[in-house]
């Protein structure tokens, strides 16, 4: 199993911040970092701050040396798909070509209102994210073409420098719908969907496993991102849970708090969270962005590297 860390960098996250967990995730020994791509709080808690996504991961390549980074994922709403494209080669060429694209249709309303992004309805939102998939895969890949669709024209384009990489990795995220099955078989390289079950995992992959027969490809990577709360035993468990509990402001019994995670999280010690991830892989997920919720607690990324 491939494990990388997701971090909420909505939620007031700050560069000393993003600093240590880079440090924490290239000494544990974690394929990668990996943040959201929100402009405000998920929760709607707008005291809170956000850092842009791809500046950061753009600065975070030039300070550390192994580690895959990306999106989890960028909204195509926020961002002309040439500057989107522009943003990532641009980390991928600092990095030295260990960048990843997340990329998916946008849907926090809120933040787009605030910051005046276009919301439009579900169906326009896809069409916008497919058209983007083609003109960013196109201008990784090829030396010149041209684009007319409903929301982007290009002429001439010839997008240089292309990545670093041969093949710079589109992920795509959600619920493996048809629609989004067959846009990320045509253009995406992994699958991701997000807080599943392991019947979720086995239906959603099933999908994509479809959609890629459907266009003669082999299957795409699919993996999962969820929550979680590792400690090195029980008490170590339940007082971080504790915390992160505390921290959402849940009026919930700690116990079933717990509870109602333990279907969807990677939670409890080491040895549980490596059960989890067993049954994990074994549902048909090859990978997996565990979320921490606790920016400060580089000990539990640390606990994250013995289950590699």
């Amino acid at each position: 199993m491939r494990i990388n860390l997701m971090v909420e960098g909505q939620e007031s996250v700050t560069w000393p911040q993003w600093l240590a967990l880079a440090e924490a995730v290239e000494d544990a020994g974690l394929e990668g970092l990996f943040r959201s791509d929100h402009y405000q709080s998920v929760a709607n808690r707008t005291e809170l701050s956000s850092l842009d996504a791809w500046a950061t991961l753009t600065a975070l390549g030039a300070v550390t040396s192994r580690i895959r980074l990306g999106t989890m994922v960028s909204p195509a709403s926020f961002r002309h798909p040439s500057v989107l494209a522009k943003n990532v080669v641009t980390a991928d060429h600092v990095s030295g070509g260990r960048v990843e694209l997340g990329l998916g249709a946008g849907w926090h309303d809120l933040e787009h209102r605030t910051y005046g992004f276009p919301f439009h309805a579900v169906g326009t939102r896809y069409d916008v994210l497919a058209e983007q998939l083609e003109i960013i895969r196109r201008q990784f890949q090829e030396e010149r073409f041209d684009f007319a669709g409903e929301h982007y024209r290009l002429e001439a384009c010839e997008a240089r420098p292309k990545p670093v990489q041969e093949r710079l990795p589109i992920i795509m995220g959600g619920q493996a719908g048809p629609r989004a099955a067959a846009l990320a078989a045509r253009w995406a390289d992994e699958y991701n969907t997000v807080h599943p079950t392991l019947d979720e995992v086995r239906e959603r992959r099933a999908n994509i496993v479809r959609a890629c027969e459907q266009v003669g490809r082999e299957p795409l990577v699919f993996s999962v991102m969820t929550g979680c709360v590792v400690g090195a035993d029980e008490a170590d468990f339940r007082d971080r849970a504790g915390r992160l509990h505390a921290d959402e402001g849940s009026d919930q019994p700690l116990d079933t708090w717990i509870e109602r995670r333990r279907d969807v999280y990677v939670m409890g010690t080491v040895e549980q969270a490596a059960e989890r991830l067993t049954a994990l892989e074994q549902a048909g997920a090859s990978r997996v962005f565990l979320q921490h919720l606790l920016h400060d607690e580089v000990d539990e990324v640390a606990l994250l590297g013995r289950l590699t």
